[in-house]
């Protein structure tokens, strides 16, 4: 059986828990995420040689943020003698900025605006909606 992929996974926790999964979901898409930046950050994915790499990866960090659906608790990824950190998290402090890396992870996704918005809509309330057009 194959794994599922992190967006897949995220699905997943929404459809079996409903709203009580919106802090799993974003949870598994802003670690994805992270994961992504921290490769372009090191020029060369996991176990990839390569001589443009600016420097290799150090396992995680467990970082708690609290949230509008509570705490939760980010795998920040590590690099060695680098000053990298998600671009997602402030670093030292609690933020929802997780949210914005969320809603980017699912553009590059492809997910549709129809879906990022019911998903947002779970996420933050009723309220949001999706402006297309800068301005």
């Amino acid at each position: 059986m194959l794994k599922p992929t992190p967006l897949e996974a995220a699905y997943a926790a929404l459809l079996s828990h409903g709203l009580d999964g919106a802090g799993e979901a974003l949870r598994i898409l802003v670690d994805e995420a992270s994961k992504i930046e921290r490769s372009y950050h090191l020029q060369a994915a996991p176990h990839e040689r390569s001589e443009d790499r600016t420097g290799y990866a150090n396992g995680f960090k467990p970082k708690t943020i609290l949230t509008r659906m509570g705490e939760i608790t980010f795998a920040v990824p590590q690099v060695r003698d680098s000053s990298f950190y998600p671009s997602a998290l402030d670093k030292g402090s609690r933020t929802e900025q997780a949210v914005n890396l969320a809603l980017a992870e699912m553009y590059v996704q492809g997910v549709s605006t129809r879906k990022v918005i019911e998903v947002l809509q779970r996420l933050v309330g009723p309220e949001v909606s999706i402006s297309l057009h800068p301005g």
